[in-house]
């Protein structure tokens, strides 16, 4: 990151839309967390073809990725590798640039920054620098599967990968086992069959699930089903190719109670609460509405 790459008056600090030209604004130092497409390349925002456009540094884990584009929008910014392998000499140096007064920009291959990357080094560097950290919104392959999955999303989880390693896999799945909320995971294409399977184990063939292959791309794929079916469809002999996002639906309601169950339970709280009180205390372990229970007992008690 030369001084002579980085200086505020550097030439082409433009992006182009449609073989026009549009003038990037000059920024204000911060670190812009930028996020970028997942497959599509149109999915990019204005806003950010803007701040890669205008940045002074901007850093991405493989820079021939990141440079296929800004050769799409033709943005003349050098990009700068940062990644997990060189994130302990490079992040430095980019709050260096950040302090001196500069604008960074940070990017991932794909999606949203500091998703499963390393990229939330650098932005808790900065923070504990007391300087400026700007996200800018945009794709993220975990919510386009969430919303494309069809599963509830007014709560859920994302855990990035599982273990590779099966009886860590089973672990991780049973610590989630439990959680009210829809679950997300990535996962790769060579082990999204056993995945599936211990699964379908762990936390129930009868689960809703979706699995989201090659988001946003040409092929791309929701396959929806419960946990048992899916298993049964990625079997070892299925050749299975392209980035998959797995989406788990939360626990399934458990089946009312028989109704014998809640009159022997009715009757046996009765015989030490009174009424209201054991309708109250059935309605805690049934789920079942307490005024319903508290007339039911009412019934049982007068023989009807």
């Amino acid at each position: 990151m030369k001084d002579e790459d980085t200086r505020a008056d550097r030439p082409q600090r433009s992006f182009r839309l449609n073989d026009s030209p549009v003038q990037a604004r000059p920024l204000e130092a911060a670190l812009y967390l930028v996020a970028t497409p997942i497959g599509n390349l149109g999915d990019i925002t204005l806003r950010a073809l803007e701040v890669l456009a205008g940045a002074d540094v901007l850093a991405c884990e493989d820079t021939r990725v990141t440079r296929v584009l800004l050769d799409r929008y033709g943005i003349a910014t050098r990009p700068y590798a940062y990644h997990e392998h060189n994130a302990a000499d490079v992040g430095p140096r980019l709050i260096e640039a950040l302090a001196s007064g500069k604008s960074v920009a940070l990017v991932s291959d794909a999606g949203t920054p500091l998703v499963s990357d390393p990229g939330y080094r650098l932005a808790q560097l900065a923070i504990e620098a007391g300087l400026k950290v700007v996200p800018l919104p945009g794709p993220s392959a975990p919510l386009a599967a969430l919303v494309g999955s069809g599963l509830p999303n007014d709560a859920f989880l994302f855990a990035g990968f599982l273990p590779s390693k099966d009886k860590a896999r089973r672990d991780a799945l049973a610590g989630w086992e439990d959680v009210p909320a829809t679950l997300i995971f990535f996962e790769s294409p060579h082990r999204i069959g056993a995945t599936l399977a211990a699964a379908a184990e762990v936390l129930g063939a009868d689960r809703p699930a979706c699995v989201c292959r090659e988001l946003t791309k040409t092929f791309e794929e929701f396959r929806r089903g419960t946990l048992g079916e899916l298993s049964g469809f990625y079997d070892d002999d299925r050749q299975v190719k392209g980035e998959i996002v797995l989406v788990i639906g939360p626990p399934l309601a458990p089946p009312p109670p028989a109704e014998e169950d809640v009159d022997v339970l009715l009757l046996e709280l009765a015989a030490t609460l009174p009424a209201p009180k054991a309708a109250a205390e059935a309605a805690r372990r049934t789920g079942l509405v307490r005024k319903d229970l508290y007339q039911r007992l009412l019934d049982l008690k007068a023989g009807t």
